[in-house]
């Protein structure tokens, strides 16, 4: 699997959030929150979903299964005038990343992030940075599907 560095601008997020942890999932639920809610945003950019991950700077210090982070399901937008009831704004930071591409079910993810976490990093010019995580889901996502394709955005820096 290759990755490709990218930079990104600034971007302004509306979507709703999730404390949750590995054996506390609870994406499902959070997904489906948004989705009978996405309707309400008027300035989208595009129709790409933002699966975002917003975790401690410890977390990877250690592999905890029980630590929690926060879970974001979103979708970019103008400007934050408009803002639906029961939705949040986010504003993810510009900066680098390494973008993967997955390919497979959801549900076969976890292999693909083994192997940038204990393969890809490792052995790159990259540290992971102190930004947040997220998966692009665009048109070619489809969920569990075993054709389904999203990308996933590792924050790095140089070493």
């Amino acid at each position: 699997m290759e990755a490709r560095i990218e930079s990104t601008r600034e971007k302004k997020l509306v979507g709703i959030r999730m404390k949750m942890s590995l054996t506390k999932n609870m994406t499902r639920e959070l997904w489906h929150s948004f989705m009978v809610r996405k309707s309400g945003i008027r300035n989208t950019v595009g129709s790409d979903l933002y699966s975002m991950q917003v975790y401690d700077p410890l977390y990877f210090t250690g592999f905890d299964p029980t630590a929690e982070f926060e879970k974001w399901a979103a979708i970019e937008v103008t400007d934050f005038d408009s803002i639906p009831e029961k939705m949040e704004s986010f504003t993810l930071p510009e900066g680098l990343y390494a973008v993967f591409v997955h390919k497979g079910a959801a549900s076969a993810g976890p292999v693909t992030f083994q192997f940038i976490f204990g393969t890809w990093l490792p052995g790159s010019e990259y540290d992971l940075d102190d930004r947040p995580h997220f998966e692009l889901l665009g048109d070619n996502y489809r969920n569990d599907d075993p054709d389904s394709e999203e990308e996933i955005w590792i924050p790095v820096k140089k070493q």
